[in-house]
């Protein structure tokens, strides 16, 4: 008898801590709830489900690639012969804005997308791109660009240019050894994703010539040696004076010059091997190894006479660990360092970027 009397207690208890148990919050290392639990919160099984809370917030997150700006404004099978992109930079001040819609307004063009950013809301200097739409753009261009110069552009200091949508950039692809970033931008390119022509891949090796060819790209070997450099850089102005709006450096191994720089007069992207410059030279990822590592990341930035000192267009990272050892350490800088070429590029092909003082802006 004395057990049935105490029994119906145990069972109230037991309830009642049932109850208070599940008001309170889980803790964070308090094994996850059975797959039917999880149904029943978000709402997808059983009579009992409901619908889901609001998602939690997260500050400052970081931004996915997808969050960041890609590079078309349309997709790749889109008609953009009348888009034009215009690229704005100047001290800032009240009626910009005004001014340059009006201009394209008083000409017949439909802006279909506008970003632009100040550096400092007193005294800055105010950044714009924006895109629009003129039908006959070929023809109107040269009437455009010098009313926007005489009416816009000298009332307010400004430097610009104006870009056409449907031509892509002539770019050419510099290379060594290591093929992952050269063969990631040449399939990207060949998909439609990078408004870009390659015209060329120049290398220092003979190495990749196989690899090239399939895509139908004129492959030069270009050996240097330090007595055969400047033999070699006169041979890579010969090649690229006047071929190409871009070069790219997709792992090429060699320093150019200021002089071949200069020379060149277009803008050059490198993809740096290391988030972390302190790793120079020769085997970086052994370095980091050794150091202890626990990010693993790349950049890519404009090259200046300096070395590895440009203004930086994209970064990334992805964490690592004591156990991963230094092939996997390559493979996962590999892995980053051929999606940020990939972002650097596209964002510059489709004129997202514009340098101020030493850095970048993408719009």
């Amino acid at each position: 008898m004395g057990r049935r009397r105490w029994r119906p207690r145990r069972r109230r208890a037991a309830r009642a801590r049932r109850r208070r148990v599940a008001g309170r919050p889980r803790r964070a290392n308090s094994r996850p709830p059975p797959r039917s639990a999880v149904s029943a919160v978000v709402g997808t099984a059983g009579p009992r489900a409901r619908r889901p809370g609001p998602a939690p917030t997260v500050a400052n997150p970081v931004p996915e690639p997808s969050d960041l700006p890609t590079g078309r404004e349309a997709p790749p099978e889109a008609d953009v012969s009348d888009v034009g992109r215009l690229l704005v930079r100047c001290p800032d001040g009240p009626g910009i804005v005004a001014a340059v819609s009006g201009l394209l307004h008083a000409h017949g063009a439909n802006i279909a997308q506008s970003d632009q950013y100040s550096t400092s809301l007193e005294g800055g200097t105010f950044l714009m791109r924006v895109v629009f739409h003129l039908p006959g753009l070929a023809q109107r261009r040269a009437h455009l660009e010098r009313a926007f110069a005489e009416r816009v552009a000298a009332d307010h200091d400004m430097t610009w240019s104006l870009h056409d949508a449907a031509r892509p950039k002539r770019a050419a692809i510099l290379v060594s050894r290591e093929d992952h970033c050269l063969l990631d931008l040449l399939w990207r390119t060949r998909r439609g994703e990078l408004e870009l022509d390659v015209g060329l891949v120049v290398s220092n090796h003979d190495d990749l010539r196989r690899d090239v060819e399939p895509f139908g790209i004129d492959y030069h070997h270009v050996p240097i040696t330090p007595d055969t450099k400047p033999a070699a850089e006169q041979r890579l102005l010969e090649l690229l004076d006047g071929q190409v709006d871009v070069v790219i450096l997709a792992r090429y191994m060699q320093i150019l010059s200021g002089d071949l720089l200069e020379r060149l007069g277009v803008p050059v992207i490198n993809i740096h091997h290391s988030f972390l410059p302190a790793f120079v030279g020769a085997q970086p990822y052994a370095q980091a190894r050794a150091r202890g590592v626990k990010l693993v990341g790349a950049t890519a930035h404009y090259v200046t006479e300096e070395l590895d000192a440009g203004p930086i267009i994209e970064q990334d990272v992805a964490r690592v660990s004591h156990r991963d050892d230094v092939p996997a350490l390559i493979a996962v800088g590999r892995d980053i360092e051929r999606t940020v070429l990939a972002r650097a590029v596209a964002w510059h092909a489709a004129d997202r970027v514009i340098v101020h003082d030493g850095t970048t802006v993408v719009l």
